[in-house]
This record gives C-alpha cells, structure tokens and sequence, in this order.
C-alpha cells in the first residue's frame, strides 16, 4: 500500500497568493515580545499567541515549536499548502506568515477562541451555539472532503482545532496534519498522529487513512458538543466507550449536558446524535461521507423519522 506524502508548497500559488509576509520585527512587535500574557494556546505541534497590528487589527500568531528545522519546516510547507488550496466560510483563512527568526502563520483572531475553551470553560454555551458549530464543522469538511481543488483530509478533527467567530460560526483550523489524496477514492497508510479519543479504530491501530478518519474524529466532536464532556476523562477511558451504552438505548436524558437544564431542541439534539452513532461505527465503510450528514442527517429541514429509517437500512447492511 502507498505512502502519502506530506503537503508541499506551489510556488506559483504562494506568489499568488494574498498574504502578507511579515518581518520577524513586526510580529514580536504584535505579541509583546511573545509575553506570556498573550499566550491563548499551546499544543505539541506550536504556541499560539494573540497580537495586535499597528491598524489595531487583532491576529493569532501560531509559532511552531514542534521538533527540529527539517520538522518544523515540514509542517509549516504542509500548512501553507493545504490553505493555499482552501476557501470555504468554515476553514480559516491565512492572513499572512513570517519565515524570519522563526516559522509563523498569522492569522485573524478569534474573540470566542476555540470550541473546547468554550464548551469546557466556567460559561455554559447555549445549545443553538453547539449545533451551529456542528453544521458548520460538517460542511466544512465536506467542502475539503469532496469540493475543496485537492481532496484533503484535515486528520486532527478535535474541539480546539474548531474556532468561533463573534456569531459563533466555526472554523476548521491547524492543517499542519492534513494530508491530500489522490482523485480516487482510496485509502492510504501513514504514520498515525493526532489526539487520543478522537482516532478512528483502522487508523490507531493500522495506520489507515482516508476521508472516513475525519468522519469518525467528527462523530466523537458531536458526542462532545451534546454531552459537554471531554474525549478523554481523567481516567484516560474515552468518551466513545462511555456512551456507547447510552448511544444504543437512546437515553437522550442521560447524554444531553445537564447544564443545559433542558433548554434544547430536542429534534436537533436527535439528529446530531443519530449523526454521531453513524460516524463512529467501528466499520470505516460503515460511516457516512461528510455529503450525507451535512446535507442530510444534520440538515434542519429533513424529516427525523426519515432519517430513523434511513439509519436502521444502514445499519442492517452493515
């Protein structure tokens, strides 16, 4: 089986491109020096800080920090490849980058921060909040799934990777991870990275990858945002596993985030947990595409008991 490699930069599509390249002076200016009080997220891949332009533009300055040079490198040309390819209104867009002192992106800051900051922080946030960030999040990964100009699969689908715009629209960020496949629609065996609880079955345990990794990390995203629990407890057992039992007895009372006291719709909490049961099946081919859940299963406008009928076809064939 065939390897995929990493994403590689075009450079006719980076002269292309609108973004702005930044001296290293202009971007320790933005972060105060990269002072910690400006530091809004830390992964093992970069740092993230937040800067202010001299226009008084707020941005994200996302600093890699992960390995040596030839690492480092390595992402950041994946990262720039992939959104060198992608416009869609639920992946967010590059505002520039900085190859001096260092290897940075800078992008527009987010004043909700991330899904999970939101979802896990002191403050409730509201249901219609939640499933918003999920349709967007579905179409999203449908358009780098099926209409994006390469086909890209994102690999790290996970609540702090989903940004909120000031109306709470969510964006698919950190392509450091992405991989671009083939036209045809195969799958590929790489190196398995990502985050713990959000891994499809064949690609933790065989390193298989296809656009149905993204699908079942999408499915636990949406056992999060009805749950309000995180992927991983304290106990390191996954959420996966701990709903699986309520997911089949369909005890919607016991699964729905109690903070929510109730306040919710309850056809859509239905459908985004009749879309989660679909995505993380076991079986890859047994999941659906990101098409079918975002115009079907998740669509506001689709019948609930069609749908009821449509899972339990699927599911006897699977």
């Amino acid at each position: 089986m065939s390897k995929v490699a990493p994403l590689a930069v075009e450079s006719k599509k980076l002269k292309g491109a609108k973004w702005k390249q930044f001296r290293y002076g202009e971007i320790e200016s933005a972060t105060g020096c990269f002072n910690p009080e400006n530091l809004i997220g830390k992964g093992g891949y970069a740092d993230v800080y937040k800067g202010c332009l001299p226009s008084g533009e707020l941005v994200a300055v996302k600093r890699l920090t992960r390995g040596g040079k030839e690492e480092q490198g390595t992402s950041f040309l994946t990262e720039l490849g992939v959104l060198g390819h992608v416009s869609h209104p639920n992946a967010t867009p590059l505002l520039g980058f900085c190859v001096d002192g260092g290897l940075f992106l800078v992008f527009h800051f987010f004043p909700h921060g991330s899904l999970a900051a939101m979802l896990h922080g002191s403050r409730l946030m509201e249901w219609p909040a939640r499933f918003k960030a999920a349709i967007g999040t579905a179409r999203g990964l449908h358009y780098l799934h099926s209409n994006c100009r390469r086909r890209i699969i994102h690999r790290d689908i996970k609540s702090s990777n989903i940004l909120l715009g000031s109306d709470f629209e969510p964006q698919i960020t950190d392509f450091g991870l992405a991989k671009w496949l083939p036209s045809e629609w195969t799958h590929h065996t790489v190196p398995v990275e990502g985050t713990f609880g959000y891994l499809a079955p064949e690609y933790f345990l065989h390193g298989i990858v296809d656009e149905k990794t993204d699908v079942f990390a999408f499915g636990v995203l949406l056992l999060e945002l009805v749950t309000g629990l995180r992927p991983i407890d304290s106990t390191q057992k996954s959420l996966v596993m701990k709903v699986r039992p309520l997911l089949e007895s369909a005890n919607i009372q016991q699964l729905v985030d109690g903070r929510l006291k109730g306040a919710y719709n309850l056809s859509e909490v239905q459908k985004t947990i009749l879309a989660a049961r679909l995505c993380i099946r076991q079986s890859a081919i047994a999941r659906p595409c990101m098409a079918d859940v975002s115009s079907y299963t998740l669509s506001p406008g689709f019948d609930l008991s069609i749908l009821k009928i449509l899972y339990l076809i699927s599911f006897s064939r699977s």
